[in-house]
């Protein structure tokens, strides 16, 4: 086990700073630093991973595009998904990066199936799936042995803005959201069952809920 994974609980925020704000909490923690879960939403936005192209991105329109430097090609964040970025420090866990996408996908099939949904992974595009149509979406960086960015679960929300991309750079890739197959549900209690499954299946004794905001890792521009 790997002691107390720390949790906050950021509610509705723009992408850029929080992006901002991993990225110096990463460069920023020592060895001691404790892991946390930042669970979030954004307001629309398209965001093109390091290895996007920009023929994946159709009609973006009026929703911001936004390059950062996860692994993956373009997706779309939005209110209504539960969006949980993993500052973890990699090494000190013992996984690999492939072990580490393994036990996040589990995660999320754990937490579906807690709704009654069956879902699987994809070993040739990671990924989270309800009979081939995509309900999560994972996109990693580490940096000196240390996670950040995350997973994406569609929830509750518009779907429409999927269709002005390639989700994941897959032409024609059906989108899902846990709504569709599970009916009404408490978007909080979601945020709840999903922090549960991460500490089950990271291996940590126990989660630890965190207060206070993010600002503190903001880069100045």
């Amino acid at each position: 086990m790997s002691g107390s994974l720390g949790v906050r609980d950021l509610g509705l925020v723009d992408y850029e700073p929080t992006w901002q704000a991993m990225r110096r909490f990463t460069d920023d923690r020592d060895r001691e630093a404790g892991d946390e879960v930042w669970l979030v939403q954004h307001p629309s936005v398209f965001t093109q991973g390091q290895s996007g192209k920009p023929e994946h991105l159709l009609l973006p329109g009026n929703i911001p595009v936004v390059q950062v430097d996860r692994g993956g090609q373009v997706t779309y964040h939005g209110p209504g998904q539960l969006v949980a970025y993993l500052m973890l420090d990699v090494r000190r866990l013992g996984f690999g990066v492939r072990e580490l996408v393994t036990r996040i996908e589990r995660s999320l099939i754990a937490l579906l199936a807690s709704y009654g949904v069956t879902a699987a992974a994809n070993a040739d595009a990671p990924g989270v799936y309800v009979d081939g149509a995509k309900i999560a979406s994972l996109g990693l960086r580490i940096r000196n042995g240390c996670s950040f960015h995350g997973l994406a679960l569609n929830v509750d929300m518009d779907l429409e803005p999927f269709k002005r991309i390639n989700p994941c750079g897959y032409a024609g890739l059906a989108m899902t959201q846990l709504r569709d197959h599970a009916g009404p549900i408490e978007f909080a209690e979601v945020s709840a069952r999903l922090r549960a499954q991460l500490v089950k299946h990271l291996d940590y004794d126990e989660q630890t809920t965190l207060t206070g905001g993010i600002d503190r890792y903001d880069y100045c521009a």
